[in-house]
C-alpha cells in the first residue's frame, strides 16, 4: 500500500527572533521522517487518545514530546484485539515484564507501525522477537511464534467481523462465522509455514527459517497490515479513499475495496437460508493460495444441498465459467477440494494446468501444489459407456486425488496416494466417503463467452454480408478494416 518512505517536512526558517521554533521544526522533522502527512495526522490523533492529552496541546508539541504509558495504550487497543496480541504489543514498545519502561515516545510508537507496514525483513523480524520477549531474532520456540500468529489472526477476523465493509459483511449474513477452532487452526497453519516439514515442525525456530518465513508469507503480511492499519487509526484514509472510489465506479467497489482479504461474494444474495459449511477463516486461507488475478471475486455456482444431489445439475451449472473451487465436505467432518485452474467441460481427456492445487481444510489447512509429473489435473464425463462417469482432480483412474461418482451421485474416493500433487496426503478421513456437502466456486470475474468475444471482436459488417457485398460492389472502402481493437490480453 505504500511505496515508499518520504519525509514530510523542510523545516521551516526560523526568525532570527524566535531560535526555538526553528528547534521545534526540526525535532518534528526528525519524529516524522518516515511518516507521510496522512500518516502523521491519523497517527497524532491516535498517540493524543493513548496519553489522553487535552485538545488544547499543539500536533507538534505531542509529536516532539508527548509520552504513552502502557495502562493508557491497553485501554485504547485493549478492547480491539487479542488479550495475547495486546501483551506482544506492550513488549515491543514498553519491553517485556522484567524490564518494562513507564512511557514511550512518538518516535517509538511509530516505529511499531512502519516496521509491519513496510519494513525490512530484518525489521519484521525484529518486531516479532521483541513483541516475544526477545531481543534479537537468533531462535524463537515454534509454540511462541505459533501463538503470535494465532493472535494476528484471531484479531485480523474481530477486525473484518465488526468493520462495516461489504465482504465480510456479505459472508457473515449467509452464515459463514469466523469460529474460534478455525481461527487457531489457521494461525497454526500461517506458523507452520516456517518449517519445511509443516505437519512436523520442529521445537525451534532458526533465524535463517524466520527469515524466509517473513519473506515469502504474504497472507501474515496482509493481516497484519489491517490489524495495525486500523490500531493506527489509518483505515479512516483509506475508507475516505474508497468512498471515492465508489462514487467514480460504483459497480467495481465491492470487488475492489479494502480493507479485507475476503474476496467478493457474487451470486448468494437471492438465498435466504444458504447452508455455509466452511469458514471466515477458511476462505481467507484458500483465496491468499488462488492467483491474484482471481483473488477479488468468488461466484457461487453450485451447492449440492440447494441445487439436489444431481451430478448432470451440478455438470451443467460449472462448466465453461472460469477457474473454480470444488469444496467437499465428507461425513466424518472432513473439509477438502481443488482448485481447477481451466473451465470445467465434459471431455474423455484430463485437461488443466499446474496452477491447480488440492487442499484441506478441516481438521487442517494444507495446500498441495501441482508437481507437473503429470497432467491429471482435471477430469468430467457423464453418460458414457466406455469412462469412468464423475470428477476427477489428480492421480488416476481408480486412484484419483479426488473423485466424485456421477452415479449414484454422493459418494466419492481420495486415494492413499498422488503423483499429481506435491505432499500430498489422503484428504478425507477414509478412502471411500459419503459426500455430507459440495460445493463449487467460480474465482474471479466471469469469462466472456465464445459469442460475447466474437461480437466484441467483430464490427457491424461482419455480422451484415449483404451490406459488405454491396459495398464490395459499389468499390466502397471499409474504413474499419485494418484498424480493429487487438483481443484482450
Amino acid at each position: 500500500m505504500w511505496n515508499s518512505f518520504c519525509r514530510i517536512f523542510s523545516p521551516a526558517e526560523p526568525k532570527p527572533e524566535d531560535s526555538s521554533m526553528g528547534n521545534t521544526s526540526k525535532k518534528l522533522a526528525a519524529k516524522c521522517a518516515l511518516l507521510t502527512k496522512d500518516e502523521q495526522k491519523y497517527m497524532a490523533s491516535t498517540f493524543r487518545q493513548a496519553s489522553r492529552s487535552s485538545e488544547r496541546v499543539r500536533e507538534e508539541d505531542l509529536i516532539v514530546s508527548g509520552k504513552i504509558d502502557p495502562e493508557s495504550l491497553e485501554k485504547l487497543w485493549g478492547p480491539q484485539i487479542d488479550p495475547r496480541l495486546a501483551q506482544y504489543l506492550l513488549n515491543y514498545l514498553f519491553g517485556p515484564p522484567a524490564r518494562r519502561q513507564p512511557t514511550c515516545d512518538f518516535n517509538k510508537f511509530a516505529e511499531l507501525y512502519v516496521y509491519n507496514i513496510r519494513g525490512t525483513v530484518e525489521e519484521k523480524m525484529q518486531v516479532v522477537a521483541s513483541s516475544l520477549g526477545s531481543d534479537q531474532a537468533q531462535e524463537i520456540q515454534y509454540q511462541l511464534l505459533r501463538e503470535y500468529c494465532e493472535s494476528i489472526v484471531s484479531t485480523y477476523v474481530r477486525m473484518i467481523k465488526s468493520s462495516n465493509h461489504p465482504n465480510p459483511a456479505k459472508w457473515i449474513e449467509k452464515g459463514f462465522r469466523g469460529k474460534a477452532s478455525n481461527v487457531q487452526a489457521l494461525g497454526e497453519t500461517v506458523a507452520a509455514g516456517v518449517h519445511q516439514d509443516m505437519d512436523n515442525p520442529a521445537t525451534a525456530c532458526t533465524s535463517d527459517q524466520i527469515y524466509r518465513w517473513v519473506q515469502s508469507n504474504t497472507l501474515l503480511q496482509g493481516m497484519s497490515e489491517l490489524v495495525f492499519e486500523n490500531l493506527y487509526g489509518m483505515h479512516e484514509q483509506r475508507e475516505r479513499t474508497m468512498s471515492v472510489v465508489e462514487e467514480q465506479r460504483p459497480e467495481q467497489h465491492a470487488q475492489n475495496a479494502q480493507p479485507s482479504l475476503l474476496p467478493f461474494p457474487e451470486g448468494i444474495d437471492p438465498l435466504p437460508d444458504y447452508p455455509a459449511f466452511i469458514d471466515l477463516a477458511h476462505i481467507v486461507w484458500l483465496n491468499s493460495n488462488l492467483p491474484r488475478q482471481h483473488q477479488h471475486k468468488w461466484r457461487f455456482l453450485f451447492s449440492s444441498h440447494i441445487h439436489g444431489e444431481s451430478f448432470s445439475t451440478m455438470a451443467g451449472r460449472i462448466q465453461d465459467v472460469g477457474p473454480s473451487l470444488v469444496i467437499i465436505e465428507d461425513n466424518a467432518g472432513y473439509i477438502f477440494g481443488g482448485y481447477a485452474s481451466q473451465p470445467w467441460t465434459l471431455s474423455p481427456n484430463f485437461y488443466g494446468t499446474d496452477e491447480s492445487f488440492l487442499f484441506t481444510l478441516a481438521p487442517k489447512m494444507r495446500v498441495y501444489p501441482a508437481t507437473s509429473y503429470n497432467d491429471h489435473y482435471q477430469y468430467m464425463n457423464f453418460q458414457t459407456k466406455t469412462l469412468p462417469n464423475g470428477l476427477m482432480m489428480g492421480g488416476q483412474f481408480d486412484f484419483g486425488g479426488i473423485w466424485v461418482n456421477a452415479d449414484p451421485f454422493g459418494t466419492g474416493t481420495s486415494t492413499d496416494a498422488c503423483s499429481t500433487f506435491r505432499g500430498y496426503k489422503r484428504l478425507s478421513k477414509e478412502t471411500s466417503f459419503k459426500i455430507r456437502s459440495l460445493e463449487v466456486w467460480g474465482v474471479g470475474d466471469k469469462p466472456l463467452s465464445v459469442k460475447e468475444s466474437d461480437e466484441r471482436d467483430t464490427s457491424i459488417l461482419d455480422r451484415n454480408p449483404e451490406a459488405k457485398a454491396i459495398l464490395d460492389m459499389a468499390g466502397r472502402t471499409r474504413h474499419s478494416e485494418g484498424i480493429r481493437e487487438p483481443p484482450a490480453l
